[in-house]
């Protein structure tokens, strides 16, 4: 097993003609001390001890991500540069359609789901209902008069607060904040009702009692929220995530994209960065490419038919 796993490391990090290793670059989509942030930094640091490659993150935050996606897609298929992205990702086609600079499928090779963690509903302490079934009660006794803060048009807290409104048949109306930070501010002074968070966003609310986390938007129980049920116990078949995942230009040769694979398996797994992880709230378990690029079909589906249905748009 440390064998393959070395294997993995030494196949993940190209070399110089010299034979001395190049500095790789993780181009990261989201600015510091976000989760997908911490997430980044938490694994490639680790790789970086475990495989003696220096993997430099370079935080390129903006635009729903397709900054750091546009550096990404015009790099050299060398294995010397990656995108660590998140949930917009699977957005931005349909969000974006042709003003996009490249082309999501064809321009980028899934590497490793390097996160998945269920959306969460939070209430204010000010705010009456205590269930998803009262908040849809309140909603269909007062339309457009529950505010829902999230950390923007498009974000995956968006795309679940649409598919809330469709599913329950309701209209919540959409604060869009410029961080996830902002709406949780107003949501707990109770400026706003609600703030569509994650589960990280989360744990701190639940801990504390600031905050009444109503729901999560998993499929099953989330070991750091107990207690606190799913919204498909109310609304079946309701499910919604958060994800972050690594990416290699298109051509990049395959023995690199299998190698970096197998690597990131290896850290993920090691129990310190499991338990970081899991602290997170993130649902853990070792993918391959293909598995990781099936879970993206799905995705691409699901908020392509959200945003297409809801009329969300970028502008």
């Amino acid at each position: 097993m440390r064998r393959r796993a070395l294997l993995g490391a030494a196949l993940a990090a190209p070399a110089t003609a010299r034979g001395q290793a190049r500095v790789v670059r993780v181009v990261n989509a989201y600015g510091a001390g976000g989760t997908a942030d911490i997430v980044c930094r938490l694994l490639f640091g680790r790789l970086s001890e475990r495989s003696g490659q220096s993997y430099v993150v370079e935080n390129r935050p903006g635009a729903a991500g397709t900054i750091a996606a546009s550096v990404v897609a015009r790099a050299p298929p060398d294995g010397h540069t990656l995108l660590y992205d998140a949930t917009a990702h699977s957005v931005n086609p349909a969000l974006f359609g042709p003003k996009l600079p490249y082309d999501t499928r064809r321009d980028f090779l899934p590497v490793f789901l390097s996160l998945v963690t269920p959306n969460t509903i939070v209430g204010s302490h000010h705010f009456a209902p205590r269930t998803v079934a009262e908040l849809i009660a309140a909603a269909e006794a007062a339309p457009a008069t529950i505010d829902a803060g999230t950390s923007g048009i498009g974000s995956a807290q968006h795309i679940t607060l649409a598919l809330f409104n469709a599913m329950a048949g309701v209209q919540i109306s959409h604060v869009v904040y410029r961080d996830a930070p902002a709406a949780r501010n107003d949501m707990v002074t109770g400026r706003i009702q609600l703030q569509f968070s994650n589960v990280p966003g989360s744990v701190g609310h639940f801990r504390a009692g600031t905050a009444r986390v109503i729901a999560h938007t998993g499929r099953e129980p989330v070991p750091v929220l107990p207690g606190v049920p799913a919204v498909a116990e109310t609304l079946p078949g309701f499910e919604t995530y958060e994800w972050n995942g690594i990416f290699l230009p298109a051509g990049t040769p395959e023995e690199i994209r299998r190698g970096l694979n197998a690597a990131l398996n290896a850290t993920a797994a090691e129990p310190a960065v499991a338990e970081k992880l899991v602290a997170l709230g993130g649902l853990l378990r070792p993918n391959t490419p293909e598995e990781f690029a099936g879970f993206l079909e799905g995705q691409f589906a699901l908020h392509g038919r959200v945003v297409r249905e809801a009329n969300i748009r970028a502008d």
